[in-house]
């Protein structure tokens, strides 16, 4: 990394690289509609299986873009990060959010 840039871009550029994945940014996107959501509606829709969707669900818990509520034996995630919303309604404007 170059240590003469500003922490701030190396931080925006860090987040813009995790949602660089196209399932990743599906999984965001389908939160940012739907306000939550568990694994099991996101493997459906995805069509992928469940290892991989919790692959990318971690690298998004790592990064603090999204965090999951336990709701009896599942877990629902939601966005965390209101700048990931804020990008989302640019790429998006037409998509509708609760």
């Amino acid at each position: 990394m170059n240590e003469r840039l500003p922490a701030e871009l190396l931080r925006d550029a860090e987040l813009l690289k995790v949602l660089g994945h196209p399932t990743r940014l599906c999984i965001v996107r389908g939160l940012w509609q739907k306000g939550s959501c568990n694994v099991s509606h996101m493997q459906s829709c995805l069509a992928a299986p469940q290892p991989t969707i919790s692959q990318h669900l971690a690298r998004l818990r790592a990064a603090g873009i999204i965090e999951g509520e336990r709701d009896g034996v599942e877990i629902r995630y939601h966005l965390k990060d209101e700048r990931v919303a804020m990008l989302l309604a640019c790429l998006y404007p037409k998509g509708e959010q609760k």
